[in-house]
């Protein structure tokens, strides 16, 4: 039931995406996502797409698991599809009980549903490209400018990369009890929505009791490694920026650059 949701796994490689420094895909993902929320032309999202399959394939993670990173989100998409569908003006093409669907709101339907796709599949490359380690020292290394203002960067990096980490392994445990109370007879498919959100419990129960059971024995792993936050805390792996990621960098840039001329053309 669960093991199509991809959100927080990590597939270790060598691939051109694997080896860039984890603060440049931060970096590169948030202005990719800018990127596609200033624009709105067309041509622009064609060359967004084409971008977005290409770190695709450089990313050497086969494309059906990227794209099952789309299904737990697949509804959101639907629904922001048809408010955009039926709520623009223009020339009707269809007209179904008193909602119509005009030409203006189709085009908009598709580069809304193409934005959220595009913004998804490439967060996902990044924790698929990237392991909790790396994630959480590039966060650290982001956020340490501001600790001289009193924000806990250390502490704040471990706890993303923590709460990340452990959503596949939430989600495996979830599905594991699913099945133990379906062969004890649990019917959780059956019934009004009330019924079946009441056949839930004994899924909440022991999963909630498993998940803070995890917590208290990573804490306790935590302090027998005499874990004491950022303080005096060294790498054995030291984050540098290597030649690929200033060639990413002005590969972006260029992106930047292509987009804002058909921009300023149309």
């Amino acid at each position: 039931m669960l093991q199509n949701i991809m959100l927080g796994q990590f597939f270790p490689g060598n691939s051109i995406l694997h080896r860039l420094d984890p603060r440049t895909k931060i970096f590169l993902l948030f202005a990719l996502m800018i990127l596609i929320f200033l624009t709105d032309s067309t041509i622009n999202y064609a060359i967004l797409t084409a971008f977005t399959a290409a770190l695709i394939f450089l990313s050497k993670i086969p494309p059906t698991t990227v794209l099952k990173s789309l299904k737990p989100v697949a509804w959101i998409i639907l629904f922001t599809s048809l408010i955009h569908l039926i709520s623009h003006e223009g020339i009707v093409l269809a007209k179904i009980f008193i909602f119509k669907i005009t030409d203006t709101g189709l085009q908009q339907a598709i580069l809304i549903s193409l934005r959220l796709i595009l913004i998804i599949i490439l967060s996902s490359l990044l924790t698929f490209t990237t392991s909790p380690i790396k994630l959480t020292d590039a966060l650290e290394k982001i956020l340490s400018p501001f600790t001289k203002i009193g924000l806990p960067a250390h502490e704040i990096a471990m706890m993303m990369t923590i709460a990340l980490r452990f959503i596949p392994t939430i989600l495996e445990e979830t599905d594991k009890i699913i099945k133990a109370q379906k062969s004890r007879g649990a019917d959780f498919e059956t019934g009004n929505i009330f019924k079946r959100i009441k056949n839930f419990v004994p899924i909440l129960v022991p999963l909630f009791l498993s998940t803070f059971r995890r917590a208290d024995e990573l804490a306790m792993a935590m302090e027998a490694r005499c874990y004491r936050g950022g303080i005096g805390r060294t790498h054995m792996k030291i984050l540098q920026f290597k030649q690929i990621d200033f060639a990413a960098t002005i590969f972006v840039l260029l992106i930047y650059l292509i987009t804002g001329v058909v921009n300023f053309e149309t």
